[in-house]
This record gives C-alpha cells, structure tokens and sequence, in this order.
C-alpha cells in the first residue's frame, strides 16, 4: 500500500476557498451553503408521503418542488461530494474508518455523533444557515450574523469538547 499524499498547504487551500467562493458569488449570485439542501430534501420527500400537508406546512411548503434537482443548492451538494470522493480517492486516502471507537467504543461514538449532527443542523436551520453558507459566505460578504453566529459556533465547540472529552 502506497502512503497516501500529503495535505495542502494550509494557506494554498484558504487562498482556492476563497477564490472558489468568490467565483460561485460570480457565477450563481449564491454562496457556499449546505444546509437548505436537507430542508429542500425534507420537504421533498415530504411531497412524496403526504403532499398536502407539506404544501400546507408554513415552512416546507415554500420549498417543496416536484423535482429535487431543479435547485442549484441540490446541484452544489452533489458536487461536493463527488469531488471529496474524488479528491480522496485520488490522494491514497479513501477508507471507511470510524475515529475514536476504540478509546470509547463504536455505540457511544456514534451515538455521540449522530446527537452531534443533529444538534449542529438543528442549530443551522436556527441560524439560517450553516458553517458554510452563514459562516464562510455570510462573512465574506461582512454579514454581522455571521461574525456573531461563527463566534458563537467556535466558543461552543470549544465547551462542548471540554464537557465529552474522550468521545
């Protein structure tokens, strides 16, 4: 097995961030976001089960579509993903692993994650965005909630890891 390839540099990755944000401002008038993915998605779904009541609910009702893939935010996702997928599978670094499961055992840690992961989303649909779409493009484009919400973000991860070290 052949060692997998080193990370970027740090700062030759800010700087492709960067110029990756500023050229998805150009050329969709959208930034960087991910979470009304999984709203677009629910209420999608929501269409496919009971379409009267998605159409009726005051949330999911104005983002449920017919065709999950007419929304540029379904289009980013999947790019995403397919070029991390590639990006890994390129670099010698694609494997499934689960990270911490010895020191702590598979069923705590993903259950720890799963709670995590749905407190972080739940905590997006709050904000109106995520790390990514409220965060990175709220705050290239000076949004004072982004500072705020990163701000807050950072300081929570910070007690939270103090509180489940270990997990």
């Amino acid at each position: 097995m052949t060692a997998p390839k080193p990370f970027w540099n740090p700062w030759l990755a800010g700087v492709a961030l960067g110029v990756t944000l500023l050229a998805t401002f150009v050329l969709t008038g959208h930034g960087l976001g991910a979470t009304g993915f999984t709203t677009r998605l629910s209420a999608w779904l929501g269409l496919q089960a009971a379409p009267e009541a998605i159409q009726a609910n005051a949330y999911l009702g104005a983002m449920a579509r017919p065709d999950i893939l007419d929304g540029w935010i379904t289009w980013q996702v999947i790019g995403v993903f397919a070029g991390a997928l590639l990006a890994a599978f390129l670099a010698g670094r694609l494997r499934v692993q689960l990270d911490g499961a010895t020191r702590v055992g598979t069923g705590k840690r993903i259950a720890a994650a799963l709670i995590g992961g749905l407190l972080a989303g739940f905590g997006a649909r709050i904000a109106a965005g995520c790390t990514s779409g409220l965060g990175l493009s709220g705050a290239a484009t000076l949004s004072i909630a982004a500072f705020v919400f990163l701000g807050a973000f950072f300081v929570t991860g910070l007690i939270v890891s103090r509180l489940v070290k270990g997990v």
